[in-house]
C-alpha cells in the first residue's frame, strides 16, 4: 500500500497548475526521493528490496493528513495575502483599469473604472464582454472585437471609445490595451487601462507646454528648488544669464549673478512662504559676459509649484518666469527723463522772466538745471568779458557757484575779478579752447586718489565726474558752466551733454545780456 500511494500521482489539494508544480517539488524534496529518472537511471514499475523502506518512509511522509493541511493552510495564505495586494495596486491607481480573460470575461475592476462610469466591481466582474451594459448594443461588436484584438497583437493598442455609465450617461474615454500571457507564453486574456478623453487631453496638454516651456519659450523658464538653487533651466534661460544649461544647475544665484541676487533671493523665499504674486515684479540684475558685467531689467513671474501627490501642500520649489525688458525699460527711462527736463528748461524760462538782474536769471536757471542732473555747478566767465575765436590765452572768473557742503541756491561771486588757479589742460580751458562740451571722470580710482584728482582741478572733493559746456551768445565765448557728480552718480554721458547745451544757451544769454546792461550803463 505504501509504494502504490508513492508511484500515485500527488495532485489533491491543488488549485492552479503553477502552485501544483511548485507543492509536488516541495514534498518531494521532504521525502528525499526525486521527481525526475537520472540519465542513466533505468525505468522501474516498483520499488526495489534495498529501497522498500526508504518508500515506505516516504509513503508515511507524504500520507500524513496534518502535514498535507499544513501546505494547504500556507496556500490559502499565499493567494489571500497576493489578492490582497493585487486589490490595493489596482485601487490604488490613477487610471481606470479592468482585465478580461480568454473568453472575454472581466475579471478585474479597479476603483478609478468605477468611478468613470459608475459600475461597482461586484457588478462588473463576471460578465461577458461590455455589450448592453458598458457599451451599446449597436457597438458593441466594434468595441469588443477592437479590445479582444490586442490578445493576439505585439504591444500596446491605443483606442477610443464611447462607454455607458450606469445613469445612462455616454463618456469618452481613451483607452491602452495589451495582452497578458500565461505561462505557456499564449494569451490568458488582456488588460486594458482607460481614462477620460478630456483628462488625457488635459495631461497631454500640460506636458506639452511643460516640454515647449523648457526647450522652445522666448522667456526665461528657470525652476527653482526649496534651496533656491536652479535645478531646470530652459535655453533662453541660460542665455540670458550666459552659461550653459547644465553648468548652472545646482549653484547659488550669487555665482550666476553679479546684482541683484538678494532682491531675487526675497522674492523666492517670499513666493515659498506665502505663493505667488499677484503681478509681475522687475528685477534689475548683473550678469556676467565675456566683455564685463551689464546690467539688465527682468521682468519676473513666480509661481510655487507643489507635489500633486502629496496629500498636504508640500513646495517642490518656484518657477520662475522671466523676460529681459532691458531696451523698453531704457527707452521708458530716457523718455520720461526727457520729459523731465523739458518741464525743467520751461519752468526756469517762466522764473527767469520774472528777474530784473540778468545774473540773477542766469543763476535761476543754473538751480533748475541741478535737480536730478547733478551735484554741484559752477559758472567761470571769461575774464574782460568776452574771448573772441582765436584770440589769445584763455582766463576765468568765477561768476556763481553753488554751495559745496549742504544743498542750496548758486550765490554770485566773482566781484574781485580773480582769475580761478586752472592748469593746463583743465576741462574748462579745454572747453573754452574748441567751443564745445568736454566731459571728465575720474574713473575707477580709489577714494584718496580721486579726492586728489578734485582738487587739482579747483573742484569739490567728492567730485568724480565732471561736464563742462561752453557759453556763447552773439558769435563769442563768454565762459563755462561745468556740472560736477560724486561717487553716488553714473558718469556723463552724450544725453546729457545735450541737455547741458541747452541750459549753456539760456544762461549765456543771461550773461550777454547783462554785459550790455553793464556797458550802457
Amino acid at each position: 500500500m505504501a509504494s502504490e500511494r508513492t508511484n500515485a500521482p500527488y495532485m489533491p489539494y491543488m488549485r492552479t497548475q503553477r502552485s501544483l508544480q511548485g507543492v509536488q517539488v516541495s514534498a518531494s524534496r521532504r521525502s528525499g526521493t526525486t521527481d525526475e529518472l537520472g540519465p542513466d537511471e533505468p525505468e522501474r514499475d516498483g520499488p526495489t528490496d534495498e529501497n522498500s523502506e526508504n518508500n515506505e518512509e516516504t509513503d508515511d511522509t507524504a500520507a500524513d493528513p496534518e502535514d498535507t493541511d499544513g501546505l494547504k493552510d500556507t496556500e490559502d495564505s499565499m493567494d489571500s495575502g497576493g489578492s490582497d495586494l493585487l486589490a490595493a495596486l489596482l485601487d490604488g491607481m490613477d487610471a481606470a483599469l479592468c482585465a478580461f480573460d480568454v473568453d472575454g470575461v472581466v475579471t478585474h475592476w479597479n476603483r478609478e473604472a468605477e468611478r468613470i462610469l459608475g459600475w461597482s466591481a461586484e457588478e462588473a466582474v463576471g460578465r461577458r464582454g461590455f455589450a448592453g451594459w458598458a457599451v451599446r448594443t449597436a457597438d458593441a461588436q466594434e468595441v469588443e472585437g477592437r479590445l479582444m484584438a490586442a490578445m493576439h497583437s505585439p504591444g500596446r493598442q491605443v483606442h477610443e471609445f464611447a462607454l455607458l455609465t450606469k445613469d445612462g450617461g455616454r463618456v469618452l474615454v481613451r483607452t491602452q490595451s495589451a495582452a497578458v500571457p500565461g505561462p505557456d507564453g499564449k494569451p490568458a486574456g488582456l488588460y486594458c487601462a482607460f481614462s477620460e478623453v478630456h483628462a488625457q487631453i488635459d495631461l497631454e496638454r500640460s506636458i506639452a507646454l511643460s516640454e515647449a516651456l523648457f526647450d522652445d519659450a522666448s522667456w526665461g523658464v528657470v525652476l527653482v528648488d526649496a534651496d533656491l538653487r536652479p535645478a531646470v533651466v530652459n535655453s533662453h534661460a541660460a542665455r540670458s544669464l550666459g552659461i550653459g544649461r547644465t553648468a548652472v544647475l545646482g549653484r547659488p544665484l550669487g555665482e550666476l549673478l553679479t546684482q541683484g541676487v538678494e532682491e531675487l533671493e526675497s522674492a523666492l523665499t517670499h513666493v515659498l512662504a506665502e505663493g505667488a504674486p499677484p503681478a509681475p515684479a522687475e528685477i534689475w540684475v548683473g550678469v556676467r559676459t565675456p566683455d564685463g558685467e551689464k546690467r539688465r531689467c527682468w521682468r519676473s513671474g513666480f509661481l510655487r509649484l507643489a507635489s500633486p501627490l502629496a496629500e498636504e501642500p508640500v513646495p517642490l520649489g518656484v518657477g520662475w518666469l522671466f523676460q529681459d525688458i532691458t531696451e523698453a525699460k531704457q527707452s521708458e527711462q530716457e523718455a520720461a527723463l526727457l520729459r523731465f527736463r523739458v518741464n525743467q528748461l520751461h519752468r526756469a524760462s517762466r522764473a527767469a522772466a520774472e528777474c530784473e538782474d540778468p545774473g540773477e536769471a542766469a543763476t535761476i536757471h543754473l538751480d533748475f538745471a541741478l535737480a536730478g542732473f547733478a551735484d554741484h555747478a559752477l559758472i567761470d566767465r571769461v575774464s574782460g568779458g568776452t574771448l573772441i575765436d582765436g584770440e589769445g590765452p584763455t582766463r576765468l572768473v568765477r561768476a556763481a557757484a553753488t554751495p559745496s557742503g549742504t544743498p542750496g541756491p548758486s550765490n554770485l561771486t566773482g566781484h574781485a575779478g580773480l582769475p580761478v588757479r586752472y592748469g593746463q589742460g583743465h576741462p574748462a580751458l579745454q572747453c573754452v579752447e574748441r567751443a564745445g562740451s568736454v566731459r571728465a571722470s575720474a574713473g575707477a580710482a580709489t577714494p584718496e586718489a580721486a579726492r586728489t584728482w578734485a582738487t587739482d582741478r579747483q573742484w569739490p572733493p567728492d567730485t568724480v565726474h565732471a561736464l563742462c559746456a561752453v557759453l556763447r551768445s552773439r558769435g563769442r565765448t563768454l565762459g563755462v558752466v561745468t556740472f560736477l557728480r560724486g561717487a553716488g552718480r553714473n558718469q556723463f554721458e552724450r544725453a546729457d551733454a545735450v541737455y547741458a547745451e541747452d541750459v549753456a544757451v539760456r544762461i549765456a544769454a543771461a550773461l550777454d545780456l547783462e554785459a550790455l546792461e553793464r556797458s550802457s550803463d
